[in-house]
Order: structure tokens, then C-alpha cells, then sequence
């Protein structure tokens, strides 16, 4: 049996496992896997990043996208990839844009907004907020959201989008005083629409569970 390892509160963590669970995987889950460079966790994960997975035989693969291409193409029962190889591509496409040029830009204000580390210089804030015009401009450019976002059928890109966008929201609003996915009004209904979906509410509780938890301890 496969199992999943990170931790509730981690969004790609929680991208793979809402998708094990859309794809109806019987799985397993190890939710204490926190981010390390000791050797024994670097002999798991190389990288020491979550989340990775531990497969049949002793195999680990590492990476959110890279594990949930490997689910589509060992469980393609219940496909969240269209069948059309042009529209395959473009559920890649938006997942790309999202992590690469919008998340991970985003992920430069987390400290800031959510750690509360030492606020960023105007020039740090000024360089996020240009690249984030950018990428959530080349991202609005092929949402669909009609009623998901590639289209007429949950994707994996939807996965991303509802742990994602979220943290984009919040941390635009908190560092750069203005929420930068603003310009996609639809994307408020579309998250709440995904997460009325069993799948994607509980892993939303999981995760607001674990936060509950940290901020008590």
C-alpha cells in the first residue's frame, strides 16, 4: 500500500492527498514527516522535502507532481486527466503556471504574513508583486472555470488551485495590502464549490485541525 508523507498544514502535502482520495487509492498516511537534512531522511526523500511517498518493495518518489502523475498512471480507473492529449497538456499547463510563477512567487511573503518573521524591503515586496502580475495574468489567460478550472471536469489542476490560491490571497493581502487573485472574482465560488466536495472538505479539516493544534501548542 502506498503511503503518504508530510504534514496537514503543507499545501502540496494536501494537493497529493486530495487527489489519492478523488482517485479513490486506498492509501496510508504519515502526517509527521516534517522538512529535514538528516541523512536518515534524505535516504526517503532526497531533497528532505515533502511530501514523498513509500510504495510496495521499498520505493520512494518525491515531489507532489511527480507522485500524482505516478497515481494517474498507476490507478487510471478514475482519471483526473482528460483523455484528449492537448487538453491533458493544458491541465499541466495551468498547474504550472500556478505553482511555478504564482505560488512560488507568493512563497517569498509567507515569512512575513505567516511566521512572523522581520517585514520585507519595499524592493523585495515591489519584485514579488511585478512577477505575480505576471504569472496570475498568464494563469487567469487559460482558467476556464466552467465550472472547474480547465473545463468541464475535475482535474488535478483543481487539487492545486484549492490549497494553493487560498495562501495567495492571504499573503498578498496581508504584505502587499491588497489581494492580488482579485482579478478573478469567480475564484471565491469556485473554491467554495470544491470544497463542498468530500474529498476536498476533508483534507480542508485536516488542515484546519493541525493549525488549531499548533497554535495551542
Amino acid at each position: 500500500m502506498i503511503k503518504l508523507c508530510g504534514f496537514h498544514i503543507s499545501n502540496y502535502f494536501c494537493k497529493a492527498h486530495i487527489a489519492m482520495l478523488e482517485k479513490g487509492v486506498s492509501f496510508e498516511l504519515d502526517p509527521t514527516c516534517k522538512p529535514s537534512q538528516k541523512d536518515d531522511f534524505l535516504a526517503r526523500t532526497p531533497m528532505g522535502k515533502v511530501p514523498f511517498v513509500e510504495l510496495d518493495g521499498g520505493a520512494q518518489l518525491a515531489e507532489s507532481q511527480v507522485i500524482c502523475e505516478y497515481l494517474e498512471d498507476a490507478y487510471p480507473q478514475k482519471p483526473l486527466y482528460p483523455r484528449d492529449a492537448l487538453e491533458r497538456a493544458r491541465v499541466r499547463e495551468l498547474i504550472t503556471f500556478m505553482e511555478l510563477h504564482v505560488e512560488l512567487v507568493a512563497r517569498r511573503l509567507y515569512g512575513q504574513a505567516f511566521f512572523g518573521q522581520p517585514p520585507l524591503s519595499d524592493g523585495a515586496r515591489q519584485a514579488v508583486e511585478k512577477d505575480l502580475v505576471k504569472g496570475i495574468r498568464a494563469f487567469r489567460a487559460r482558467a476556464k472555470l466552467d465550472p472547474y478550472l480547465a473545463g468541464g471536469q475535475l482535474t488535478l489542476a483543481d487539487c492545486a488551485a484549492f490549497v494553493h490560491l487560498p495562501l495567495v490571497s492571504l499573503a498578498t493581502k496581508h504584505v502587499l495590502g491588497r489581494d492580488m487573485l482579485e482579478s478573478m472574482p469567480q475564484i471565491k465560488p469556485y473554491l467554495k464549490m470544491l470544497g463542498e466536495r468530500p474529498a476536498f472538505k476533508a483534507v480542508n479539516d485536516d488542515r484546519k485541525a493541525a493549525q488549531a493544534a499548533m497554535k495551542a501548542a
